[in-house]
């Protein structure tokens, strides 16, 4: 990671948002200080700061990226600890939202705090001119606003507001430490209320509640209509509201209450509703609570998912819908909005308002479109933004049925109509600003993104249907998977073969290879749904030979004269982690679930997992002398399926090395890799065959033993024990013994010969067919 001015950071309040924001900082590395007030009656004076690291250490999803981060933050408090606030760079305030409370704070933090130190608030609602009233000129100077989403870890935006006060070189600084090492989109807001996310999402939401209780909608439908077919989160509007915590609406809606204009939009859709009061009157506030719009009910032994009706507020089971006009629409949100029935006009009804929201308050809120968009994607996990979703309905048909309905148009959208907010120019993408100019969309510096590439490039330089080859600049080509799940097929090896062959007769043209997609996920390993086929028509000799291209193509990466890259995030599992094993160097990102995951599915890594593990189980320096503790190491990660929840997790499971890097920002993984490629092209030599001495019969036998263990014990199925025997047999050499060293080809054929053995069973098949419809591992 990259050198900070930030080497110590305090964070005063220990709540849920405190204490996670604590740990993400330790997750950069960098020590943390977190303070809390004394609790009169408890005799232990750090009791809340030490609490909330017990439930952060017990907490799921984890805050931490790694169990061991939990030792970078010191527990204290307010009244012992104070004067230690002279040691640190960066002072976060997240105590409760009340002015006077924070002032208060304020003014003792000030007095401790030393000189040049930045001081700044996680502050969700109060506009930050408030916050620096009454305090004095130093601590403004040094003051600014840096809201974290929840949770701290997994929520990518970081807004960010500051004041005509506050000097440059504070806000510099947090804004490069919270992109670089905190890994956060960092988005500039102007100081009003809410700022951007939380003024637009919350008005949203209130706006969709409001509009369904109104026309008469289930929550099922809203939340079938507000999620995949608009490009928003599977969990909708209700599904989301239950997650926040329904009682937190309330509290958001007095705060904008308090401090919006009195002319804004929000005021007429700040509705209460009889039936949500009594719904957080009687404890159903959500997940936290008794259940919310969903509740799980558990009568009778069992787990039924049930929904309120928003008119009588009774549950009763929950079905999912299917809607014709979302089906019939498909991609195009305009079609939806357009269609004459209750979906249409519910859907139009409320993006309408959401979109013209959004419209009216730039540049109030935001200089321009791209933070605004910016802020919803990485706040609220839209896929597009207002202005992005205004392009698809067609900025100048929008303001037109504005106008038709007779309702006001903003005058940013004016400027619009007739032509878009964002456009591609020679390549290039650009907004529409609001002087009503187009202006170029820029990147901070180290920031890479292969979709940029691809849109001045206009075309790759190689393709089929599965994967592309891309110059992304400096001699570096990229390899971009582009399947279902970026599933890994015949057509990927044979693009994967073309491009390294590319590079090798290219005369020193290209140096190097990244393989990197910008998908969610990485990929999700081999094509499933294409072996299924080929078993259930008994074509084995097709199976077999997909083992072995992938035995070939992956040596042909391995063996290269040339330095490859994997630029992993999201899953890389399966095939897609084995490809990752096979690189140069991996510069992965820090949200990287990676592993082996074939036992699930009753197979075993075919594509040179197996040996590839083992060559990094042997070959670290320190390791328990002999053949079987690496051996042993290498069998419990694979035959336990065991996935990293970060890519720190994946050092400690060997699918990433010392050498390899982690980078926070995945806006920042593609350049990182690239330079990566460079470093290593400038002396690079390909690695030498491994040729291991594997224990053969002795280690298969002591394998064995615990393999006998885990059955006797229920925790091994038949199959399961089928299983681990194959992957117990090619990690021990199969015959071979200690006297008789191991090639890599031979491990290799080892894996082919035990992989087949295993997909000519029907226990095999029922798994992989279970998993394709199911998502989830038949135990068998």
């Amino acid at each position: 990671m990259a050198d900070s001015q930030i080497k110590k950071v305090a964070v005063i309040g220990s709540g849920v948002m405190g204490s996670a924001i604590a740990a993400h900082i330790a997750n950069a590395g960098v020590q943390v200080l977190l303070l809390d007030i004394v609790l009169a009656d408890k005799p232990d004076r750090n009791f809340l700061a030490k609490g909330a690291l017990e439930k952060l250490q017990k907490a799921d999803p984890a805050p931490f990226m790694h169990p061991k981060n939990v030792r970078l933050v010191t527990p204290g408090n307010l009244e012992d600890d104070l004067a230690k606030l002279a040691d640190v760079d960066w002072i976060i305030e997240a105590v409760l939202e009340n002015p006077q409370i924070k002032s208060d704070l304020y003014k003792k933090v000030d007095a401790v705090r030393k000189p040049g130190s930045v001081i700044s608030s996680n502050t969700s609602t109060i506009p930050l001119h408030i916050l620096i009233g009454g305090q004095s000129d130093q601590f403004a100077r040094d003051f600014l606003v840096t809201h974290f989403f929840n949770p701290p870890r997994y929520m990518r935006l970081l807004e960010l507001v500051t004041s005509d006060k506050t000097h440059a070189g504070a806000a510099d600084m947090i804004r490069e430490f919270c992109d670089v090492q905190l890994g956060k989109g960092v988005v500039a807001c102007k100081d009003t209320p809410g700022f951007i996310a939380n003024r637009l999402g919350v008005f949203f939401l209130q706006t969709a509640v409001n509009i369904a209780i109104e026309q008469g909608l289930t929550v099922e439908e809203v939340d079938a209509i507000f999620s995949k077919p608009v490009g928003m989160p599977k969990t909708g509007v209700f599904g989301l509201l239950d997650l926040i915590g329904i009682d937190l609406m309330p509290l958001i809606a007095k705060s904008f209450m308090a401090t919006l204009p009195a002319d804004d939009a929000y005021r007429a859709a700040n509705i209460q509703h009889a039936l949500i009061d009594k719904m957080i009157a009687d404890g159903y506030t959500g997940r936290k609570g008794k259940g919310g719009f969903y509740r799980i009910n558990k009568e009778g032994g069992g787990k039924v998912k049930e929904s309120i009706d928003l008119k009588t507020g009774a549950y009763a089971e929950s079905k999912k819908v299917k809607l014709a006009a979302v089906e019939a629409a498909g991609k195009n949100l305009r079609a939806l909005c357009e269609t004459d029935d209750k979906i249409g006009k519910y859907t139009w009804a409320v993006l309408s308002q959401a979109l013209h929201y959004a419209a009216s308050l730039v540049p109030q809120i935001a200089d321009d479109v791209v933070a605004v968009d910016t802020g919803m994607r990485l706040g609220f996990n839209w896929k597009f933004g207002p202005f992005e979703l205004i392009d698809q309905l067609g900025a100048g048909w929008f303001a037109e049925r504005l106008k038709a309905e007779g309702r006001p148009v903003p005058e940013f959208l004016q400027k619009a109509a007739g032509r878009s907010f964002y456009r591609v120019e020679m390549g290039r993408l650009e907004f529409l600003a609001t002087s009503g100019d187009y202006k170029q969309v820029l990147r901070p510096a180290g920031v890479l993104l292969l979709s940029d590439i691809k849109r001045a490039a206009g075309k790759p330089i190689t393709k089929n249907g599965s994967a592309s080859l891309w110059d992304i600049g400096d001699g570096v080509l990229c390899f971009e998977f582009h399947t279902k799940m970026n599933a890994i097929d015949p057509d990927t090896f044979a693009m994967l073969r073309k491009s390294v062959g590319i590079i090798k007769d290219s005369a020193g043209k290209y140096k190097g290879l990244v393989i990197h997609n910008e998908s969610d996920n990485f990929s999700a390993g081999a094509n499933l749904g294409l072996a299924l086929f080929a078993l259930n028509i008994a074509m084995y000799p097709a199976i077999e030979d997909l083992i072995k291209q992938g035995h070939e193509t992956y040596q042909m990466v391995k063996f290269a004269p040339f330095p490859t890259v994997a630029a992993p995030t999201g899953l890389a599992l399966g095939g897609g982690c084995e490809i990752t094993l096979h690189c140069a160097g991996v510069q992965m990102h820090a949200e990287t679930y990676i592993g082996l995951v074939e036992v699930g599915v009753g197979i075993i890594p075919g594509w040179g997992g197996c040996a590839q593990m083992l060559g990094r189980a042997f070959g670290k320096k320190k390791r328990f002398g002999g053949p079987i503790p690496p051996v042993s190491q290498v069998f419990e990660t694979v035959s336990l399926a065991k996935v990293s929840k970060s890519a720190f997790e994946a050092r400690d499971l060997m699918y990433l090395r010392d050498t390899d890097g982690i980078t926070m920002n995945r806006d920042r993984l593609l350049y990182d890799a690239k330079q990566r490629v460079l470093e290593l092209a400038k002396d690079y030599k390909p690695p030498e065959p491994l040729v291991l001495n594997l224990p053969g019969p002795t280690g298969r036998a002591a394998l064995g033993l615990a393999i006998e263990g885990f059955r006797l014990a229920g925790k091994a199925l038949p199959h399961d024990v089928t299983v681990s025997k194959a992957l117990a047999s090619v990690l021990c050499g199969g015959e071979r013994d200690l006297t008789t060293p191991t090639t890599e080809a031979q491990i290799l054929e080892l894996e082919r010969r035990e992989f087949m053995k295993l997909v000519h069973t029907d226990e095999t098949v029922a798994r992989i067919a279970y998993m394709l419809k199911n998502g989830k591992p038949l135990r068998n």
